[in-house]
């Protein structure tokens, strides 16, 4: 395999690899040096002894990825108030024809999901990315993490139940979260309260992550009373003067607001039985370099 083969054959997959890391490791930059460093093993690899090469790229990527996870973690560093994954850019196009498919990976990368991720164990967290975002086999899985196939379905087994009873259950059609975010977006900038309380649902959450490089709620609020005059608050102390942009971030429709031509928050909504359950807010502005240029 020439070297001109070997680059067409890595770029073919790097989307599915930066899905990987990315699910593991919740931050962009962190995945994208660990695709790099995936490259890197692929284009020094003995590549004529490779007889399927996503399964090894996926496998050289995961393995990174763990090791990357083990490091963060051994770091124990104290994060600022609440956590919340690095925005993430999805847009499946033509490459997940399937409805259903795409409902997976769009709830796999969903910040909800990601935040119960964050608990997990590196291993844990590997096996359930491959088994539950991607689809690989028991006996895949335990080929690349060099384990027993009864290990990984034990960990599988934790990993799921640990999901399981820790993830809200919101919906994810796109159209309806959409509609409800083109809602509160208006009534937001309005300073509309009246009509945020018919959006947001009694025991609605909103989460504010800044790590305390921004102005942002250090802890969750909850109840619609304190999340929507929270909002209000917010537009009367200049936030209105901000332009708005909706995208689709984790695999769902998102607000992107913009000071000038810079990135100065993410908005992003969880709903179910058609009224918001859950509001995020990213204004970390190290978790929104990747998002400046959109």
């Amino acid at each position: 395999m020439t070297t001109d083969t070997a680059t067409e054959v890595f770029e073919e997959h790097r989307s599915v690899l930066l899905g990987v890391a990315y699910r593991m490791l919740g931050r962009v930059a962190d995945a994208e040096d660990v695709v790099q460093e995936a490259w890197l093993r692929w284009s020094g690899a003995d590549r004529g002894e490779v007889r399927e090469p996503r399964g090894y790229l996926v496998r050289v990527t995961t393995r990174l990825a763990i090791d990357r996870l083990r490091q963060i973690k051994a770091r124990g560093e104290t994060y600022v108030g609440p956590w919340l994954p690095e925005p993430y850019v999805t847009d499946f196009g033509n490459t997940v024809p399937d409805a259903a498919e795409r409902a997976v990976l769009a709830d796999s990368v969903s910040l909800a999901v990601l935040v119960v991720l964050e608990s997990l164990s590196p291993l844990e967290r590997a096996v359930f990315v491959l088994r539950e975002a991607f689809g690989y086999p028991y006996a895949a899985i335990a080929a690349m993490l060099d384990r027993t196939e009864t290990a990984v379905r034990q960990l599988a087994g934790r990993a799921r139940r640990h999901v399981d009873e820790r993830r809200p259950r919101y919906e994810v059609d796109p159209v309806q979260r959409r509609a409800l975010t083109e809602r509160f977006l208006a009534a937001a900038a309005g300073g509309d309260l009246e009509e945020l309380m018919e959006l947001l649902a009694p025991d609605v959450r909103l989460v504010g992550d800044s790590g305390g490089k921004a102005k942002a709620p250090l802890r969750v609020l909850e109840s619609a009373d304190k999340v929507g005059r929270f909002l209000v608050g917010a537009v009367r102390k200049g936030v209105a003067e901000l332009s708005v942009r909706l995208l689709e971030l984790n695999g769902g429709p998102a607000a992107l607001a913009l000071s000038g031509d810079e990135p100065d928050a993410v908005f992003q909504l969880d709903v179910a039985d058609g009224r918001i359950q859950a509001v995020y807010i990213i204004r970390n502005p190290d978790k929104l370099r990747s998002l400046a240029g959109l």
